[in-house]
Formats: C-alpha cells, sequence, structure tokens
C-alpha cells in the first residue's frame, strides 16, 4: 500500500511539472505571435508613414516628430525647437563636411546651404557620408543634396557648386539671410583662415575642422579653442596667421592630439618628375590648392564631422557638454603630481607617500576640474592643492590651483589660521562645492 502511494505521489507531481512546462510554452509562444505581429504592425505603420514623407509636398510638423522621435527623446522639446530656427552655412562638402551634413540633416535641420567647388572622384569615395560610384564627375554638394532630400524632404538644403572666398564672401555668406553657425570643413590653409577671421568678425558661430589627413586613433580627437590645440600641423598654421589678423583665440576647433610616429602615414611628397616640368600650381584644380596627396584613412574624417556635428547640436539645444581640452599631458600630469608631493614636505606631512595615484591626475583635472582652477579660470602652470586642513589627502579633498593660488593657499589656509571665507568668493567657494559633489557622484561609476 505504502509504495502504491509513492506511486501515485510521483506520477501527480510529474504531471503537474508536464502541465506547468506546457503552459510556459503556450504563453512564451502566445506572447512570441503577439511581439511578432506588434513588429509587424509597426512596421506596418512606419512604411505607410514613409510613404506619407516622400509624397507630401507640404511640411508635416507630425511626421517630422515621427521621423526624429529618438531626437525629440533626448533634446527635449525646446532643444529640438531651437534646432528648427537654426540657419547653417557649411563650407566643403568632402570627407568631413558631408558627414556633418548628412548628420545635421538626419538630426532634425530645416534649413542647411553647403558650399563646394569640388566634384565627386573615384578616389573620394573612401570617406565621402553618400557618394556612390553613380556620383564620380558629378558635384558634391548636388550629390548630397539629391540624397538627403530622400531621408528629409522637409529641409530645405541650398547649395552652391563654387568656391568660396573673400570675393564672393558676402553673397555666399548673407545673399539668403543671415546664419546663425558657419562650420568650416575647408582644407586650404588660405581659404580656412579666411572663412575663420571672415566668420569671427561678422560675429557669426563658427565651428572649424583641422586636419584628418594621416590621423588614425579616435581616441585623440579633441574639441576645444584654437589655442588649446596640438600635434596638428594645420591647426598650428591656422592658429598662428589668425593671431597675426588680431585673432587670439575664440574659434572652436575639432582637432586630433595623436602624436607622429616614424612608422605611421605622412604626407606624401610630389614625385621629382612633376618639378622637373615647371609650375606645380598647374597640378592642382584651383590656383593655391594642394598638390600632394594626402593619406587619409576613411574613417577619420567621418569622425571629426560626427564630432562637429554632435558638438554643435549640443550646443545649439542647450544640452550639457563640457568637452575635455588636451589629452596628450602626461609631462603636465606628472608636474601636477610633483607639486602635491611638493607642498606635502613643505607643509611638513611626516608621510611622503601621496594617497592619489598618478593615474588618477588626468581624470581630476580633465573630469572633476576641467582643466581650469575653479578659482582663476586659468588653464596655466597648474598645481594640485590640498584643500581642506583637517582632512586627509584624497580625490575628495585636492583642488586644482595655479602656482600663485597654491602658495597663497598654503600660507593662508593650510599653515594659517584663515577660514576658506576670508581667502575666497562665494562664487569660487560654490564651485569647489559643485565639483566635489559631482566627483562624489561619479566616483561610484570610477
Amino acid at each position: 500500500m505504502g509504495n502504491d502511494n509513492w506511486r501515485i505521489i510521483a506520477s501527480t507531481a510529474v504531471a503537474t511539472l508536464a502541465c506547468v512546462k506546457l503552459v510556459e510554452l503556450v504563453t512564451k509562444s502566445w506572447n512570441d505571435r503577439a511581439n511578432l505581429n506588434q513588429v509587424r504592425s509597426d512596421t506596418e505603420n512606419d512604411a505607410k508613414l514613409a510613404k506619407r514623407i516622400r509624397e507630401s509636398k507640404e511640411y508635416d510638423d507630425s511626421l517630422y516628430r515621427e521621423q526624429l522621435t529618438r531626437n525629440y527623446a533626448f533634446l527635449g522639446e525646446e532643444g529640438m525647437e531651437k534646432l528648427k530656427q537654426q540657419y547653417f552655412i557649411v563650407v566643403g562638402a568632402g570627407g568631413v563636411g558631408s558627414w556633418v551634413v548628412t548628420m545635421l540633416v538626419r538630426s532634425g535641420a530645416r534649413r542647411i546651404k553647403v558650399i563646394d567647388f569640388d566634384q565627386v572622384s573615384l578616389s573620394s569615395l573612401n570617406r565621402h557620408s553618400c557618394a556612390n560610384l553613380y556620383d564620380v564627375g558629378l558635384s558634391k554638394v548636388h550629390v548630397l543634396r539629391d540624397h538627403l532630400h530622400k531621408i528629409a524632404p522637409w529641409c530645405n538644403i541650398e547649395v552652391c557648386n563654387e568656391l568660396w572666398n573673400k570675393e564672393n564672401a558676402d553673397r555666399l555668406i548673407f545673399g539668403d539671410g543671415t546664419p546663425t553657425f558657419v562650420i568650416d570643413c575647408i582644407d586650404n590653409l588660405d581659404t580656412k583662415v579666411d572663412l575663420l577671421e571672415y566668420a569671427f568678425k561678422k560675429d557669426i558661430q563658427v565651428i572649424a575642422s583641422m586636419g584628418a589627413a594621416t590621423k588614425s586613433d579616435p581616441t585623440r580627437i579633441n574639441v576645444g579653442d584654437l589655442t588649446t590645440t596640438e600635434e596638428d600641423p594645420m591647426a598650428r598654421t591656422v592658429r598662428r596667421r589668425l593671431k597675426q589678423r588680431g585673432i587670439i583665440k575664440g574659434i572652436p576647433a575639432v582637432f586630433s592630439a595623436e602624436k607622429p610616429d616614424p612608422r605611421k602615414a605622412k604626407l606624401l611628397p610630389l614625385p621629382e618628375e612633376e618639378y622637373q616640368k615647371g609650375n606645380v600650381d598647374q597640378l592642382s584644380a584651383l590656383k593655391d590648392f594642394r598638390v600632394r596627396i594626402l593619406p587619409v584613412l576613411g574613417t577619420m574624417p567621418g569622425v571629426f564631422g560626427l564630432t562637429i556635428a554632435t558638438w554643435v547640436l549640443c550646443k545649439i539645444s542647450g544640452y550639457p557638454m563640457e568637452p575635455i581640452e588636451g589629452k596628450n599631458r602626461m609631462k603636465i600630469y606628472d608636474g601636477v603630481y610633483q607639486s602635491l608631493a611638493a607642498q606635502m614636505s613643505r607643509i611638513g606631512q611626516k608621510d611622503q607617500r601621496i594617497p592619489v595615484a598618478l593615474s588618477d591626475i588626468g581624470y581630476i583635472m580633465e573630469e572633476v576640474w576641467r582643466g581650469k582652477s575653479p578659482v582663476s579660470n586659468y588653464s596655466t602652470r597648474l598645481t594640485l592643492s590640498k584643500w581642506d586642513p583637517k582632512k586627509p589627502v584624497s580625490i575628495q579633498n585636492v583642488v586644482l590651483l595655479t602656482k600663485d593660488e597654491q602658495k597663497e593657499h598654503e600660507e593662508r589656509i593650510l599653515t594659517g589660521n584663515e577660514t576658506f571665507a576670508d581667502v575666497y568668493s562665494e562664487e569660487a567657494l560654490s564651485m569647489i562645492e559643485k565639483r566635489f559633489k559631482e566627483e562624489l557622484y561619479y566616483s561610484q561609476f570610477r
């Protein structure tokens, strides 16, 4: 009798388990079918909306919103409204400029003018955002316009298939209204400097692309004022020429701080036989334009263009973005680290070991303090200083100061008897407190 009971119990358990598994399978199958039907329904709705967009001859705000749902979710209503009101002018529609134009239009730009004199060549297909074999020989600006109208028919894309220069500057920049943003993607130095000077003196917002040729490390790309550029021959020349014209700072630029290496690509020299033929200017498409071949990894101009477009979108919409300026600063980091060690000795710290690693200095300088003293906003002659004399040195108790500020802080706060309020303004103290709170929050993710 006992064996029969156990058989009944075992059989019941097996049957129950089988029923549970069957229910799970049926439920999963039902959910999968429901999800598949939902996907099909969404796809069908998208196809209908896409057809409406293609066939719509007038701007339809509901279609615009549907196509840019993700942008609205990211930038918000106010940010997208600001974007719709912009009038962009992009000068240069090559490897960098074509990606700038493409992503601004894809992101919701309503009006944009593209200026370039050049045509699509076979060699430009490795980096242009949309050109294909059938476009070779056609103007870059018309290729861009025709391609992007298939994506965003609601965008007014004006094109000028001509060279921008000082003589036609007013007509090309202001002939159809006042632009809110000029984006320089020119690879000729003379024209680039002229355009940047023109935009700067006309008080138009501008950002410039520096040299993407011979670069290969996307982690070294920076966004910052032209004065902060490094390891970029084009940026160095542009900076010097603008300085000669009285423009010291105030022009944002995208550049690569990648260091040169004998194993890496270089500007290819013009063959000697070409020099023997006479005036090499005759080899270029236009007078004074480059005649040598620029080695370009096709991805890098795209990264430059996407970086510019991202920066512009965030700036216009008011989305928080604080680019780190200068990433090849190991010597600076080491010097800043040593400045903290020297301070520990000066203030009588018995244990000379610093509970902050050298590898943390870049984070402290760039991420926490944005590469500037919170007291003066200066970014030169920087040091690290212990902040609160009552607390031990840590990432939460060091501040980036100039050398003079560090000395004064030591004398008045660390070894003196004055309070923070005696030495610093409310604005500076508020900024320092804010940065410490931010670091405390983000430190949990490090």
